[in-house]
């Protein structure tokens, strides 16, 4: 039970809709451990009631007047840091801004629904009251100079570089993430060569999201990102990312691997769940399977990372210093499920190496 003498996360709403600024306001403070103590209908409000009351957590609309809620989040990031929970619309170009967002440093994000907003934010009560407690305990960092999404299509990383014998239709790695896990799995994927094996990777993301984030990863990455398709074949030099509200799992066919894409129950609360895509890997891949485990709240695929690692995976998890959220890498970790425990900037370079040194080894020899 919450203890009332604790103190309250203290949040400022900013939104330009009156509406939406009370239903959120009405959100939080019915809950015990937060009160927003201040709301603001565009960014230059927002920056003189930020500068007063110094909160812990802001939830802001992408969409603003005067300065769109991006150009204030970068302005923030650089000058005053603080924990963002972005407010999104479910449209292409409301996916796109949110991702800019979280490369600019958002902590998360909450998707509006396309109904009416009063149903549709009372709907989300508890998502953004979840995300708004996992901000405020999250790591805070100026965001690294990145490529914007229209430069990095402009300018793509090379696919053609000097091949590195890592080609191997046996091995696959897979990646489970949770907040903070699409820049962290963007630092890994950009560090791949493009004849990596294959990856699979399930990151905690809505739908209508995830196409836009294989697409932008597609254009940074020398290997080929792709939002993954049930049935089709598992491909070297390729990395497959789980619809959003879908779960994904890899199979044998013949002496292919194949991705399979299902809707299921929620497992751990989530929908796509990292448990169910390392059970999968546990099951068929065993040793050949490189499993990796980046930032995150809970403990979703803590326990089948282990599961993989008794069936003779070789695992890394994301060090505490360089997470936005330690909790699936410290479940993890707890588990017994770690060879290694690295830096986020460490690991793409480790496996690479890890990968080198068994080039053309299939470990499925009897």
């Amino acid at each position: 039970m919450m203890r009332a003498d604790l103190p309250k996360t203290r949040v400022v709403v900013v939104d330009d809709s009156a509406l939406a600024r009370r239903l959120l306001g009405e959100i939080i403070n019915s809950q015990p451990d937060m009160e927003c103590v201040g709301v603001a209908s565009d960014p230059y409000v927002a920056r003189e009631i930020i500068r007063t009351l110094n909160p812990d957590v802001i939830t802001l609309d992408v969409e603003m007047p005067r300065m769109d809620g991006l150009d204030f989040l970068a302005k923030l990031m650089r000058l005053r840091p603080l924990p963002v929970v972005m407010v999104s619309t479910l449209t292409e170009r409301g996916a796109e801004a949110t991702l800019r967002a979280l490369e600019l440093g958002a902590i998360d994000y909450v998707a509006k629904p396309k109904l009416g907003i009063n149903d549709g934010i009372r709907a989300l009560a508890d998502n953004i009251t979840e995300k708004i407690r996992i901000a405020s305990c999250a790591r805070v960092r100026r965001p690294q100079a990145a490529p914007s999404g229209a430069e990095s299509e402009a300018s793509p990383r090379p696919r053609a570089v000097r091949r590195l014998g890592l080609l191997s239709t046996e091995k696959i790695i897979l990646i489970g993430a949770s907040t903070g896990g699409t820049e962290a799995t963007r630092e890994v994927l950009v560090n791949l060569p493009p004849d990596a094996p294959a990856v699979l990777i399930t990151q905690h993301m809505t739908p209508g999201f995830t196409k836009g984030y294989a697409k932008r990863l597609d254009g940074l990455c020398r290997i080929r990102v792709k939002e993954a398709a049930d049935g089709e074949r598992v491909l070297p030099g390729h990395a497959y990312i789980a619809p959003g509200g879908l779960h994904l799992s890899v199979e044998r066919s013949g002496a292919n691997y194949i991705v399979r894409v299902r809707d299921g129950d929620p497992v751990n609360r989530h929908k796509p769940s990292v448990e169910v895509l390392f059970q999968s890997a546990a099951r068929v891949v065993g040793p050949n399977a490189f499993g990796i485990m980046l930032t995150g709240m809970g403990a979703d695929g803590a326990k089948a990372l282990r599961e993989m690692r008794d069936a003779g995976s070789y695992n890394l998890c994301q060090d505490e210093a360089s997470c936005v959220v330690f909790g699936m890498p410290r479940e993890a970790i707890a588990q017994g499920a770690a060879h290694e425990v690295l830096p986020l900037a460490q690991i793409a370079p480790h496996l690479v190496q890890r990968l080198r040194s068994t080039a053309g080894v299939s470990l499925n020899r009897v």
